[in-house]
């Protein structure tokens, strides 16, 4: 039984991969903040989370991810940059999930196909950027974007079958996007299972590329 284990599996699309993932067969781990006190943030707790597991896990998937990093949302201007919450915003989109691989690096198989997955954002494409604003959030995924795309070229060396990908999911109905209803949603649900039928058919000759959710290749 294939194995697969999900970082921040209380949210909305988290819960909703465990669940899908689970229907298609896997032997799934769940780590969140809310249910293990898991912080992606805190490079001490991730190694201590993931330090507590066995390997091999053949797929991982982080699901972490914050809009905002106050109560006034994603700045639409310049005037309202604040230090603070733009290194909050880099520490969660970022840093976070890049210190998960670090450290689950040794629990990843070299012998077979193995699979991490970070969620993006469309938004974190600069080549899509024409209409200016979200300053933190769109360069958090920019740089978790070249995370992913760095590590893919360091994985393939050591790990001949590995897949290292971004992945954007669409605007998902959660809480997390519960202020911007203005935007297309789709459930939960139908975002896990676009997003795993992405994972299972993607190859290792497409490691370090950005898709989004119906499989199509999104411009850095």
């Amino acid at each position: 039984m294939a194995r697969a284990l999900v970082i921040g599996a209380s949210g909305g699309i988290g819960r909703s991969l465990v669940k899908e993932l689970k229907i298609r067969g896997y032997a799934v781990t769940e780590l969140s903040r809310s249910a293990n006190g898991l912080d992606v943030t805190d490079e001490s707790s991730v190694q201590k989370h993931i330090s507590a597991l066995e390997g091999p896990i053949d797929v991982v998937i982080v699901a972490t991810g914050a809009l905002a990093s106050s109560e006034n949302g994603p700045e639409k201007t310049l005037k309202a940059l604040d230090p603070a919450a733009m290194a909050k915003q880099f520490s969660t989109n970022a840093i976070g999930p890049i210190l998960v691989l670090k450290h689950i690096l040794k629990l990843l198989p070299r012998n077979k196909r193995v699979v991490f997955a970070a969620l993006s954002a469309r938004v974190g494409s600069i080549s899509d950027n024409e209409l200016g604003g979200w300053y933190s959030y769109r360069a958090s995924k920019a740089a978790l974007n070249q995370y992913i795309r760095t590590a893919s070229i360091e994985l393939a060396r050591s790990h001949k079958h590995s897949i290292c990908i971004a992945l954007h999911p669409g605007t998902v109905a959660t809480q997390f996007t519960k202020n911007y209803q203005g935007h297309s949603m789709v459930e939960p649900d139908v975002a896990a299972t676009n997003l795993l039928n992405i994972i299972e058919s993607v190859t290792a000759k497409e490691t370090g590329k950005f898709f989004d959710w119906a499989g199509k290749e999104i411009a850095w």
